[in-house]
């Protein structure tokens, strides 16, 4: 009975440990999720960059799973290389050991005054401090949880039963490898595996075991998350996988050695030592052979060609007489404009990085695509059923608004920013550093209120909507401060400022103009409760 009583409190802390690593992702994510995503989609340039957004992202974070989807998006959007995402992947491994790190420093007494803290800060109606303070009450609960922890183990540690379990353990170690493995794919986290291994009372060389075997279990969930992308996707993921895998079952055979080495640690414990130890080790082996690693897997995992077809895919001429079913299929389908939308992006962005107009003739095959489609949709709809109700009537018209305002947004593609950047490329012009990540990241920010627009669209969820129409007010702030900055570089007499000044100022009030068709879908949705105004003017 004592034992398992043991083993419901070990669950139970584990459990808040969890909790409290899904309280400081969501908060992050909340307050600087799009810093976090424009830090790595611009920090890629060169590789110690790549390596040290991937590093941050997961501090702010605490989760390299989250970090893996998030930069597998990006690949799988192009916007990152391959070589590149697996340096990122690197940083993201140490970023998670040094979040181990921290959690483990003897900081417990702390936890009270984290939460009270981030109760407060929770509290505020800004974006910024409510996401702060909800990763602070996530950080003092991971806290709370290593106590709980501790004391849950302690009984634990002076069994006969579980002596005789870490014995067998400490004779086969593949098997242990194995067991963490499981822990840490059960927890969908490495850190939280190496937290508990940390806890326990293990031999030194068993306690490396379980770190190696944690670390390659933290890289499974990755790759089942990623199982239906494309192959770029999947290359990232399975790679990760791959390296950790690798890495551990080479340091295996050493895992006593280390051990030993790492006993006298003053620090921290010694599994959280070897946690920080390998991925630092297995970056500085693995940075240098990034470049034959993308190739290995580009050649095991080769991208599939893509046939399109003109007709479209969820207009069924069945449900007309079923005007639910038929708004739904009209909605998908709507979806799939926006997909085409985010790709003409994606390859008008790689034309403007690469300085390359090759991919702009897809832009313009897809502007096409994006016309008919938009044609389709609203034949298909002006065929529906007479019996719809007022509720449908009305659902009708938002998708039709959606994808008139989608088929605008691919004009201003194909006639505004194409055209720009193909004067880009005809003139051969030079961006400053300033003026050419000030553009980058308005692009970066364009993909991330379009895919919140598209969910907004099908949930027609009012939180949702409120923070799709809060980034319409940074969107207009960075466009402005955009521009000042342009204007004081020409002020200062930049040579390549003057020389981009038109296609820079053209690009930003092109991607300005896009993110408010995008954001218009929101409209609607607040205004059915009341919460926009009819006029931005002031009363009098």
């Amino acid at each position: 009975m004592a034992s398992l009583l043991a083993f419901i409190q070990i669950g139970g802390a584990v459990a808040l440990l969890l909790f409290g690593l899904g309280l400081v992702r969501d908060g992050a994510t909340k307050a600087f999720g799009l810093r976090l995503k424009t830090a790595i989609g611009l920090g890629t340039r060169t590789g110690g960059r790549a390596f040290l957004s991937g590093l941050v992202a997961t501090l702010g974070l605490q989760s390299s799973t989250a970090t893996a989807l998030l930069t597998a998006s990006f690949v799988d959007r192009g916007m990152i290389r391959g070589r590149m995402a697996q340096i990122v992947l690197l940083g993201a491994n140490v970023g998670t050991a040094l979040t181990a790190l921290i959690v483990s420093a003897g900081i417990e007494a702390i936890s009270p005054f984290l939460l009270l803290l981030g109760y407060v800060m929770s509290r505020r109606d800004n974006a910024t401090w409510a996401g702060t303070g909800r990763a602070l009450i996530g950080i003092a609960l991971m806290l709370v949880s290593l106590s709980l922890l501790g004391a849950a183990t302690q009984p634990l540690r002076a069994a006969p039963a579980m002596a005789g379990f870490i014995v067998l353990l400490d004779q086969a170690w593949p098997v242990a490898l194995l067991f963490a493995t499981g822990l840490a794919l059960m927890c969908s986290s490495s850190l939280a595996a190496v937290l508990l291994v940390l806890s326990l009372d293990l031999p030194p060389g068993l306690a490396v075991v379980m770190v190696l075997g944690a670390n390659i279990g933290g890289a499974i969930p990755p790759v089942l998350a990623t199982l239906q992308s494309k192959a770029a996707t999947r290359r990232l993921t399975v790679g990760n996988l791959a390296v950790r895998a690798g890495g551990a079952l080479l340091a295996l055979p050493f895992a006593g050695l280390a051990g030993q080495a790492l006993m006298d640690m003053p620090y921290a414990g010694l599994a959280v030592m070897a946690h920080l130890g390998f991925n630092l080790l297995l970056a500085a082996l693995v940075w240098p052979l990034a470049r034959p690693l993308t190739r290995s897997l580009r050649r095991l995992l080769p991208d599939q060609e893509q046939q399109g077809d003109d007709a479209p895919q969820w207009l069924e001429e069945t449900a007309l007489e079923t005007p639910q079913m038929a708004l739904a299929g009209a909605s998908r389908q709507a979806l799939d404009i926006g997909d085409v939308i985010e790709r003409m992006l994606d390859q008008t962005r790689v034309a403007f990085r690469k300085s390359d107009d090759a991919p702009l003739e897809e832009v313009v095959a897809l502007e096409q695509r994006v016309d008919l489609r938009q044609q389709q949709v609203k034949t298909y709809l002006s065929r529906l059923g007479r019996g719809a109700t007022e509720a449908e009537r009305r659902h009708t018209i938002n998708i039709l608004d959606y994808v008139i305002n989608l088929e605008h947004v691919g004009d201003i593609i194909d006639r505004g920013l194409a055209v720009q950047v193909r004067k880009k490329i005809g003139l051969q012009l030079r961006f400053s550093d300033e003026g050419y990540k000030e553009l980058d990241t308005m692009f970066l920010q364009t993909f991330e209120v379009l895919r919140l627009a598209q969910t907004v669209f099908m949930t027609r969820d009012s939180e949702l909507a409120r923070r799709l129409m809060e980034l319409k007010v940074e969107i207009r702030n960075l466009e402005r401060q955009s521009s000042q900055r342009h204007l004081i570089r020409l002020r200062e007499g930049v040579e390549e400022t003057r020389e981009t000044s038109s296609v820079h100022l053209d690009i930003l009030r092109d991607l300005k103009r896009i993110n408010a068709h995008f954001i218009s879908v929101a409209h609607p949705i607040l205004d059915e409760e009341g919460l926009l105004f009819e006029s931005r003017l002031r009363g009098s």
